[in-house]
Order: C-alpha cells, then structure tokens, then sequence
C-alpha cells in the first residue's frame, strides 16, 4: 500500500502539478469518510501519511471517562493511563488501528480521492493559467462536437468552441488542429470554462498583430475594423512613421502577410484601407474603386448622404448590401447611398429608395421594389409598422414578419 500511495504522490507532483500535501489530504480525509460508513460506524479516525515513504498510519480517537458506556468511542481513564499517564478525563486517546485493517478501505477510496482532487486542482488552476491569455490567439485540437459546439483540447484544460462563435461554413473535425481567440473565461457550476472564438472581429484583429511586425512594434496602427465572419473584413490602418506606408507594411511582399491571414480565416476576403480622420476622405478611401459624389455630411446625427453614378451603385452597395454596412461600420457613421441624379424625375427618386433599402440584409430587389410602392422608402420610415399594415398592402404573413424583423436588426446593428 506504500509503494502504491508514493507512486501516486510523486506521479500527481510530476504529470500534473498537484503538491503531496494537498494530495495527501485528500486521500487521509478520503479514507478517514469511507472508514467512517463502514466498518468503523461512529467512530472518529485519524490518518497520516509520510510524504517521503507513503507509509499509511491510522489511530481510531477516544474520549477518556471514567464510566464507558460505548467501548467504541470511550475509554477508561485507568486503562488509558497504562499507556499515557498524562491523560486526564475529557482527553482524546489515540489507538492505533493496523493499516492492513484499512487497506481495502484505502484501496477503494484512495482512488476516488485522487481523481476528485485532480479534476477540483485543474478548475482552480484554469482560471489562473489563462486569466492572462484572454485575447491571445492560442491553438488546440478538436476532441468532439457536443450538438453544434466544438469542445478544444489546449493541452492544460479543454475549451469551448461554441456554435455562435464559429464562422459559417468551416466544419472541423476531431483531431484537427485548429486556432482561436481566447474570448472570456465564462464561471459556470462546473468550474472556469474558456470560451474560444474565430468569429469576432477581436481574432483577425491579433493575427494581423501577430503577422504583421510593424503592428507589433507600434509602427501601424489599426485604427477600425469591421468584419461579417467568413465573408469579408474591412480594416483601417495608419502609420505612426511617415516612412512607413500602412497599407503595404500590412499587405507585406506580394501580398505575402495578408494571404497568410486568409488561408487561415478559410478564404475571406480582406481589404485593408489607409485611415483618415476626415469622414469624406474616410469614405472615398472606403468605397474604392466606387467614387462618391455630392457628399453631405450631417455631424450631428453622424451620417453622410452620397451619391454615386450609375455604375458604381452595385460596387458601392456591394452584394447584399454587405459594402456598404462594412464600410458604415468600419468609419462609425450610418451611411444613405443614392444613384447621381441627372434628370432628377419620379424615376430617381424611386431607384435612390429601392438602393438604400438594399443595404438592410435579407430584403431582396422585388421586395425593396414593393415596399418603396407603398412609401416605404427607407428604413427609417417603418416606425410605428406593423405586420398587419404589411399584410394589407398585400403582403404576406410571412413577409411582413420577415420585413420588420430584418428592418429591426439592421437599425438596431446601424
């Protein structure tokens, strides 16, 4: 039993980090609660453990009386003096119970005790190993999927890949290895349990940290950045050094860094801009190679009316609106983008409106057409709608939910 409990010790405090004493604590309280439902019912033990031999020594505590009325508990004073002298009534005395005796106790138990001790001492040491990590990109390998999370084996402890935090489309299988951002260390009734993301923007933002030297250094800057995972991400540099271009310290040789950063995000697409402070300078650089013209700003309400010619609106807009919402989000304004007027008819008019409700994701050109024929041309304009004015403009039940729920969000997101 020796050999076997010192094996275990110095295993414990080589593999996994867990000192002998809180090991040793563990087993003797193990034993000490096993003995005390079985075979030495009601009575109080005691158990020590040599650290250096793994010699188990256990002693049953009596309470000295003068009169015993329970032999399992209680000891006489008299007999109890035949070994200590020193013993007064009230004292406990402590007889010594032959290890063999508790073996198969310990046997059972001890292993219980070392397996409880080791999963509690990885909870604890979860938080206090990566508490500093949290923001880190690290990379583990993919053990299982539990319904749609994947759960991540990081070597000291496993984390949680949620459903929400995946881009969509990348499906990863158990022994990929795969990289992440450390989002958040979330405290749950199991224990600390590390939260790991490759959707938001926070991930992108650190690899190009971690790719880019000169972002490192302190160089270049990233001032914005605006991501729609697995699609596209836009991204907002400048640089500190007036001999430093931004862009390509980013971009790197032939393209070199920036293609590292896509192979890794599965192939989506980057666009990294030079940052300007002024909003119009912002939005032309933005928009490339749309141009827009007739700009108004409006400072107080942060949003810029443009417009751009005919041929630019798709490259503005961008499909599904997605350009144009990067590029609102990216610069923090909200953005209302209008064909260039030439004849400035009824016909203008209803395009400008049928483009800006474009940019709500979700509304297709034929609903957008439908919707500016009953006057609502912009977003703004579905306040106080509901989905029973939808349905009696000939819309159906499932297109007015649709309508309102996608309008909601894109306000709410602007």
């Amino acid at each position: 039993m020796s050999n076997e409990i010192l094996s275990v010790l110095e295993y414990m405090e080589r593999e996994k980090g867990i000192g002998r004493e809180d090991m040793i604590g563990a087993i003797s309280l193990a034993i000490k609660t096993a003995a005390a439902k079985g075979v030495n019912a009601d009575q109080e033990l005691k158990v020590e453990i040599d650290p250096k031999t793994g010699h188990l020594e256990a002693w049953t505590l009596l309470e000295v009386v003068d009169s015993v009325s329970d032999s399992r508990t209680q000891i006489h004073i008299e007999k109890a003096r035949l070994i200590d002298k020193e013993k007064n009534l009230g004292d406990l005395f402590e007889k010594p119970i032959d290890p063999a005796y508790l073996g198969r106790i310990a046997a059972q138990t001890a292993r219980q005790a070392i397996m409880q001790k080791v999963r509690q001492f990885e909870k604890e040491r979860i938080f206090d190993d990566y508490k500093d990590s949290i923001g880190d990109v690290i990379s583990g390998i993919v053990r299982r999927r539990e319904r749609n999370d994947l759960i991540i084996d990081l070597g000291k402890a496993e984390a949680l890949l949620p459903a929400r935090e995946k881009v969509f489309g990348e499906d990863y299988a158990p022994g990929e290895r795969i990289r992440c951002l450390l989002l958040a260390i979330e405290q749950t009734n199991r224990g600390p349990e590390l939260i790991l993301t490759r959707a938001h923007p926070k991930f992108i933002r650190r690899l190009m940290e971690l790719e880019v030297t000169e972002i490192t250094d302190g160089t270049v800057v990233i001032k914005a950045l605006a991501r729609e995972p697995g699609y596209r991400t836009k991204i907002a540099v400048a640089s500190k050094d007036a001999k430093v271009d931004p862009v390509g310290a980013c971009v790197g040789a032939r393209g070199a860094r920036v293609k590292s950063i896509v192979r890794e995000l599965g192939g989506e697409k980057i666009d990294i801009i030079r940052h300007f402070e002024d909003p119009e300078e912002m939005l032309a650089e933005a928009l490339k190679p749309a141009v827009p013209i007739n700009v108004k700003i409006d400072e107080r309400n942060k949003r810029i009316h443009f417009e751009v010619a005919d041929r630019d609106l798709s490259v503005a807009i961008g499909r599904r609106g997605q350009n144009a919402r990067l590029t609102s989000r990216l610069m923090g304004w909200r953005l209302d983008i209008s064909k260039e007027k030439i004849a400035g008819g009824f016909e203008d008019k209803k395009e400008r409106a049928i483009a800006g409700l474009n940019q709500i994701p979700g509304i297709s050109d034929e609903l957008a057409e439908r919707l500016v024929a009953v006057g609502l041309v912009s977003p703004d304009a579905f306040a106080g709608v509901e989905a029973s004015d939808l349905v009696d403009a000939e819309f159906t039940e499932d297109e007015a939910n649709i309508i309102l729920t996608k309008v909601k969000e894109f306000l709410t997101q602007e």
